[in-house]
């Protein structure tokens, strides 16, 4: 298959493991990423991820309960580590190698992060799961994303979400709600677009990286999205 984009980081929300209810783990629903990503990997996309910690735990509810901003923000990246943990586990039981980098140092559990180590697994065909974030409070996993993408010299960051791209107001309230196939950066910024948190956006952009922004669930759709199928919402500095 020929691929418009050969090496792609997924950036997937903790909430996804949890299905429907977005807690916890959801094996019906992991068992379809798994087999959604399988797919695309089969076709000889190179793929690393990034997912959060949503269903395990959320900074702004230990926050309101008085935990300080800088602790809670280590629990979170905490969650991203069980939650890559339990899809390594998804992987390789599906027959898929996987390797685990976590950007904090968890020994005997997961590998520690190395740029070199990780793009030798990526040329390997392993799949890598970005961990813990940045391995620093005050950032989101979304700006992870963005920072692992850009350097393992990544083609496009893949946003897998609820809804189909990027809308102009929330489709789910706003029946009349305008969905847009591609976007400038500046068009997202003029427009006040809420596509990714200001530094992750603003690392792709500085970086010539492109936002996919597209349905989690829709069949096929990373392998499509790869082959330069038009699904989803582009965001690039390419208009």
């Amino acid at each position: 298959m020929s691929l418009k984009y050969k090496r792609i980081l997924l950036k997937l929300s903790g909430e996804v493991l949890g299905g429907n209810a977005g807690n916890g783990y959801d094996p019906a629903t992991i068992e379809s990423i798994v087999g959604e990503i399988r797919g695309a990997h089969s076709a000889g996309l190179e793929i690393a991820i990034v997912i959060g910690g949503g269903n395990l735990f959320r900074g702004g509810f230990a926050g309101n309960r008085g935990v300080d901003r800088t602790y809670a923000d280590y629990m979170g990246m905490l969650a991203t580590v069980m939650n890559s943990i339990a899809l390594q586990g998804a992987f390789e039981k599906a027959g898929m190698p996987a390797k685990v980098s976590s950007a904090l140092e968890v020994k005997g559990v997961v590998e520690a992060f190395d740029l070199r180590r990780a793009l030798e697994y990526l040329s390997n065909k392993n799949i890598v799961i970005f961990a813990a974030g940045t391995g620093n409070p005050f950032f989101t996993t979304d700006t992870a994303a963005a920072l692992r993408a850009v350097e393992i010299s990544a083609d496009a960051l893949l946003k897998g979400t609820k809804v189909d791209g990027v809308y102009s107001k929330d489709p789910k309230k706003h029946p009349d709600a305008v969905r847009y196939d591609r976007l400038s950066f500046d068009d997202v910024i003029s427009r006040g677009l809420a596509v990714m948190d200001q530094t992750a956006f603003t690392l792709c952009r500085e970086n010539d990286l492109p936002i996919i922004v597209f349905k989690l669930g829709e069949k096929n759709a990373i392998t499509r999205i790869a082959g330069g199928e038009n699904l989803g919402s582009v965001v690039s500095n390419d208009m």
